[in-house]
C-alpha cells in the first residue's frame, strides 16, 4: 500500500480528534518522565547503608513499629556493603544523598532555554521525542554507571537524565499553544501536565513493589527506562508539531483549530525571540517567581517525601511506595476538577483569565503551605501526617490551571521560550531543596524536618503574594508587535523592522493594544 493509501486508512480510523491523541500521548510522556525522575527517591533508600540509632529519642524520632532482624552484611574495602542479592549498599551520608538527589536538576536547568528555542525552530514533536529517548537510555544504564563510578557515576548519569528532560516542558507548552484553543487550555494542561502526577503515583508504587522482599534496585531503572523507549515509538508515528502538518487530521478539526488558535506561529514563520524585552517584562518575572515558589514545595515533596516516610515515620519500603503515591493520586484527580471549573468560569465570563490564574495560583500555594505545616506537627501519628500531605498535594493541583499554562496566555507565539525561562529558573529549586533538606535533617528527627517544612511554607506564601500583585493572563504587546504595536511610553527602539518600514526607515506604531485586565 502506498503512503497516500495508508494516510487515507488512518484518516478513517483516527476518528478521535487529533489534539486529544496528542493529549493522551502527552500524558504518558509526562508520566514516564516523572517515573524516571523520582525513582531514585525510592531506590536510594535501598542503595545506602542504614545505621540504626543507638537510642530512641522520645519526641524526636519515631519508634519502628515492626523492627526486623537481618543477617550481618559483608563490608567491602570501598565503604560499600554487599547484600545477599549481589548488589551493594553505599556508605553515603544525608548530605551526599541530598547532593545525588539534586543532580538531576543541574542538567534539567541547563537545557530548558535551549529546548524552548529548539521547539520553536524545529517543532515540539522531535524536541520532546528525542529528549525523552535520551533520558530513557540514560535511565537504563544507571545501574552500570553506579557500579563503575559509585556516587560520581550516579551523579553524572542523573545530570544527563535531567538534561534530557529539560526541553520537555517548554516544548509541550509550545505544542499546546499551537494545538489547543484558549478556552480548552486549562483542561489540556491538566491532562498533559497532570501526567506528572501519574508518574509520581506509579514511580513510588511500582518501585516499592519491585524493591519489596529484597528486590534488586537495578530493576527499577530497567523497567522505567524501557517504558520510555516504548512510548517513543508511538510518539514518532502519531504526533505532529502543528495541525497543518498532521497527515490524517480531519478537515473539520484543522479548520476549527486554525480559526481559534491565536499563535501566529501556527500560520507563519516567527520573528526572532525579543530577549531584551522579555527580560524587562514584569508579568513574566512575576510568573517566574510564582513558579519558583511552587517548585520549591513540589520538588521537596517528590524528592524527599519517601525519605520522610521511611526515615522518620518508619514505613517499610512497600508501604513507603504506597504512602508516597497517595498524595499524587489526590493531586491528579483534583487537577481535572480545578481545570474544568476554571475553563467553565472563563467560558461563562464569570471571571477573566487573569483572575482565574491568580485564584488557582493562590489555591496551589497558600493552602498546601498550611497543610504541610500541620503534617509536620503530627509527630509520629503516621496516618494523620499522611492525611495532611494528601490534602496539601490535592490543593497544589491548582498549579496546572495557573502557573503551568500562564506562558501561553501572555505570549502564545513565544510560549516555548517563556516557558523555558519560567521552568528553567524555577527548577533551580530542585537543586537547592534536596541539598538543603540533607543539611537541615542530618539525624532525621521530627524537629529538624519541621524547620525544613516551615522553610517550604514561607517560600510558597511569599512568592504567591508577588504573583497576585504583578501577574496577568493577558497577551503582552511584545508577543506580536505587528498586531498590538508599541506602547506609548516605549523608547527602547523597535524590536524588529517590517519590510515596508525598513524602506521608509521608520517604524509606524499601531495603537490597538491588547485588552487590559480588569484586575
Amino acid at each position: 500500500m502506498t503512503l497516500k493509501g495508508w494516510r487515507l486508512v488512518l484518516n478513517r480510523v483516527m476518528f478521535i480528534p487529533q489534539r486529544y491523541v496528542i493529549g493522551i500521548l502527552g500524558l504518558f510522556a509526562l508520566a514516564n518522565s516523572f517515573t524516571m525522575r523520582v525513582c531514585l527517591s525510592m531506590t536510594i533508600t535501598q542503595m545506602v547503608l542504614h545505621v540504626a540509632p543507638s537510642e530512641h529519642i522520645v519526641g524526636e524520632t519515631c519508634p519502628d513499629p515492626m523492627p526486623t532482624i537481618s543477617a550481618i552484611p559483608e563490608i567491602t574495602s570501598n565503604n560499600t556493603v554487599l547484600l545477599d542479592s549481589g548488589r551493594e549498599r553505599y556508605d553515603w551520608d544525608e548530605k551526599t544523598q541530598g547532593f545525588l538527589l539534586s543532580a538531576f536538576y543541574y542538567g534539567y536547568v541547563l537545557t530548558h532555554l535551549p529546548g524552548g528555542l529548539l521547539a520553536e525552530k524545529f517543532g515540539g514533536k522531535w524536541t520532546i521525542g528525542i529528549s525523552l529517548l535520551c533520558t530513557s537510555v540514560a535511565t537504563i544504564i544507571t545501574p552500570w554507571a553506579v557500579t563503575i563510578g559509585g556516587a560520581t557515576g550516579l551523579f553524572i548519569i542523573r545530570v544527563i537524565e535531567g538534561a534530557g528532560e529539560g526541553p520537555v516542558t517548554p516544548a509541550f507548552v509550545l505544542l499546546l499553544a499551537r494545538w489547543v484553543p484558549p478556552a480548552e487550555r486549562a483542561r489540556f494542561g491538566a491532562m498533559i501536565f497532570g501526567g506528572a502526577q501519574v508518574g509520581n503515583i506509579l514511580g513510588p508504587l511500582i518501585s516499592g513493589l519491585i524493591l519489596a522482599d529484597g528486590g534488586d534496585w537495578a530493576n527499577v531503572f530497567y523497567v522505567f527506562g524501557g517504558l520510555g523507549i516504548i512510548w517513543f515509538v508511538f510518539w514518532v508515528f502519531l504526533c505532529y508539531s502543528t495541525p497543518n502538518l498532521h497527515p490524517f487530521i480531519s478537515d473539520e478539526e484543522r479548520s476549527y483549530l486554525n480559526k481559534n488558535i491565536v499563535a501566529s506561529g501556527l500560520h507563519q514563520k516567527l520573528h526572532p525571540v525579543p530577549f531584551k524585552v522579555l527580560l524587562r517584562s514584569g508579568p513574566l518575572w512575576a510568573l517566574i517567581i510564582a513558579a519558583v515558589g511552587h517548585d520549591w514545595g513540589y520538588f521537596t515533596m517528590i524528592t524527599d517525601l519517601p525519605k520522610y516516610f521511611s526515615g522518620v515515620l518508619k514505613f517499610n519500603i512497600k508501604d513507603t511506595g504506597l504512602m508516597s503515591a497517595l498524595p499524587y493520586i489526590a493531586m491528579y484527580v483534583c487537577s481535572f476538577i480545578f481545570a474544568s471549573f476554571c475553563d467553565y468560569c472563563i467560558r461563562k465570563r464569570w471571571h477573566s483569565i487573569t483572575t482565574g490564574r491568580k485564584i488557582y495560583t493562590t489555591v496551589s500555594s497558600t493552602l498546601p503551605a498550611i497543610f504541610i505545616i500541620l503534617a509536620s506537627y503530627s509527630g509520629c501519628d503516621r496516618y494523620k501526617a499522611v492525611g495532611f500531605f494528601i490534602v496539601s498535594m490535592a490543593f497544589m493541583a491548582g498549579f496546572y490551571s495557573s502557573v503551568k499554562i500562564n506562558s501561553m496566555d501572555i505570549a502564545p507565539n513565544y510560549a516555548g521560550t517563556c516557558s523555558a525561562m519560567v521552568n528553567g529558573l524555577a527548577a533551580v529549586s530542585g537543586i537547592i531543596t534536596p541539598y538543603l533538606i540533607g543539611l537541615l535533617t542530618p539525624d532525621q528527627t521530627i524537629s529538624q524536618w519541621r524547620i525544613a517544612f516551615w522553610t517550604v511554607c514561607a517560600v510558597l506564601v511569599a512568592t504567591n503574594i508577588i504573583y497576585v500583585i504583578w501577574g496577568t493572563g493577558e497577551p503582552q504587546w511584545w508577543d506580536d508587535v505587528d498586531k498590538y504595536g508599541y506602547p506609548a511610553n516605549w523608547d527602547k527602539g523597535p524590536l524588529r523592522r517590517r519590510k515596508e518600514d525598513s524602506e521608509k526607515n521608520v517604524v509606524q506604531p499601531k495603537h490597538d493594544h491588547p485588552p487590559m485586565s480588569k484586575d
